[in-house]
């Protein structure tokens, strides 16, 4: 008797849970159910990584942004993937998981160190080609170079202060990382363009850690032990907000001469502002266009020109309003 009370129990019970299971289902589906995600089925031509430096950066936004675009027009699955902060390490151990992965093509920033050149290699190994944007490194087995002609960009701001400023210029320059091929042609450049005139002088170099934090620290640093320095030159997107927000915690009599890099937003409103002088303006949206492009021409064709440089343009108040 008990034993057929027991049995009734359990099958009442399973049935409960067959009927609540199912029901769960149905309103989890109804529930979690996205419209568009049946796109995640499309069959695409080609899936290609962009692999950003860091996510929250406005100017790696605007490379992934028009990267994306164009990666829609021609029916090309695009991811997007970075470090929140700049992390090398995060980035190569990423990098080394698309290869895995065997994704079609990878877009990523050229880095420093025996390890990018080795990733390159095992890439290219595996049929999987590498374009570097922003930053090259023409040394790897890299297919080609997408982006700003960096010694060209740097030449632009030591012409620039030549020519904006009078008298003797002594010159701290802020850049986000030394080791980056990038900052070093930028600072190369501009020390190229001031070299032989006597009223121009480099004083000091400092790296921000591409941040505004740093960038600021770096200014504040600078001026302090430097007393006489009364011209600063940031080369990476960031260095010019931070050399503002730095120079503006001292007590200054007259404010140096202010030379900033890229054309976000807050560094337009600065120079709008007559806080910032200048600044040299590259096109991350023609890299990010750009770089789709040029990974189409190579998957399909197997070959690109190698070297593929974007345009550069000094920014001044005047120019803010167009």
């Amino acid at each position: 008797m008990i034993g057929g009370r027991r049995t009734v129990l359990y099958a009442g019970g399973g049935l409960v849970f067959g009927i609540c299971f199912l029901f769960m289902l149905y309103y989890g589906k109804e529930t979690f159910y996205v419209e568009g995600t049946e796109t995640l089925s499309k069959e695409y031509d080609y899936h290609v990584v962009l692999l950003v430096e860091e996510t929250g950066n406005e100017y790696w936004r605007m490379i992934e942004k028009h990267a994306q675009q164009t990666a829609e027009e021609h029916d090309i699955y695009l991811e997007s993937i970075g470090p929140e902060k700049a992390d090398r390490g995060e980035m190569l151990r990423t990098m080394d998981q698309m290869i895995a992965a065997e994704v079609d093509g990878i877009l990523t920033q050229g880095l420093p160190g025996p390890r990018f050149r080795e990733l390159v290699e095992k890439a290219e190994d595996k049929g999987i080609p590498v374009l570097t944007v922003d930053s090259d490194r023409p040394d790897s087995e890299r297919r080609a170079y997408i982006g700003t002609d960096n010694v060209e960009a740097g030449r632009l701001a030591g012409e620039e202060m030549l020519r904006a400023t009078e008298g003797r210029q002594r010159v701290g320059i802020i850049t986000g990382n030394l080791e980056s091929l990038n900052q070093q042609e930028r600072i190369r450049g501009f020390e190229e363009a001031v070299a032989g005139r006597d009223r121009v002088e480099v004083v000091d170099v400092r790296e921000s850690n591409i941040s505004e934090v740093g960038a600021a620290e770096a200014a504040y640093t600078m001026i302090k032990q430097h007393s006489d320095i009364n011209a600063l030159f940031g080369t990476s997107a960031l260095d010019g907000i931070g050399m503002v927000q730095g120079v503006e915690d001292i007590t200054v009599g007259e404010r140096p001469f202010m030379l900033a890099f890229d054309i976000l937003p807050e560094t337009m409103t600065l120079i709008e502002e007559g806080r910032l002088d200048a600044t040299i303006a590259q096109y991350p949206e023609q890299m990010g266009k750009k770089g789709i492009e040029v990974m189409i021409d190579v998957l399909e064709n197997g070959y690109t020109e190698p070297l593929q440089h974007t345009k550069t343009k000094v920014i001044r108040q005047g120019d803010v309003a167009s």
